[in-house]
């Protein structure tokens, strides 16, 4: 089970709210978060009502201001909370669909260039666990949350292109 609290105020002050479990429309318990503290579980926060808009993925810890968790902005509109797995496995594709060459991958990878010469990375097909994917090395840009399944075009996990730089796969963190 996970625990958050949003806070409207930074340095945990002002209004909050607290959830233990996914969900869609938080613009009813407040019009603006400037902190966040995450107690336990893996989570991820969307700019946007029902899991749209840029992503942010927290692990246990304090984020005393929006700059902490890598927001742009105060706006954090629906949240969901990442099933931990034992194992990961994701398999990356050079072409749409999971046609062309394929790598597939068990553990973080801090720079897919570096790895395996991939700075795109149009399909991808994840067995177990959930990952990160960033669009920058070293696990920084946008971030994507990727559950078990095919995503057979960047669109599918609400990219704007196929650019890709890291991948990480979320732990439990207690």
């Amino acid at each position: 089970m996970g625990k958050i609290t949003f806070y409207e105020d930074r340095a945990f002050r002002g209004r909050c709210h607290q959830r233990s479990s996914d969900h869609s429309n938080l613009q009813a318990y407040f019009s603006h978060c400037n902190s966040i503290r995450v107690e336990s579980g893996s989570w991820m926060v969307y700019e946007r009502p029902n899991y749209l808009g840029g992503q942010y993925y927290l692990r246990p810890g304090d984020y005393p201001d929006y700059q902490h968790w890598m927001g742009l902005s105060d706006a954090v509109r629906s949240c969901c909370l990442i099933p931990s797995s034992s194992t990961h496995r994701i398999r990356l594709y050079e072409r749409e669909d999971q046609k062309g060459q394929m790598v597939e991958l068990s553990d973080d990878c801090p720079s897919l260039y570096d790895c395996f010469q991939l700075s795109e990375i149009p399909s991808i097909s994840v067995l177990e666990g959930c990952w990160i994917l960033y669009e920058m090395a070293n696990f920084w840009g946008r971030q994507f949350l990727l559950r078990p399944g095919q995503y057979g075009h960047f669109l599918d996990w609400g990219a704007a292109h196929a650019r890709a730089g890291s991948l990480r796969r979320v732990l439990d963190l207690h």
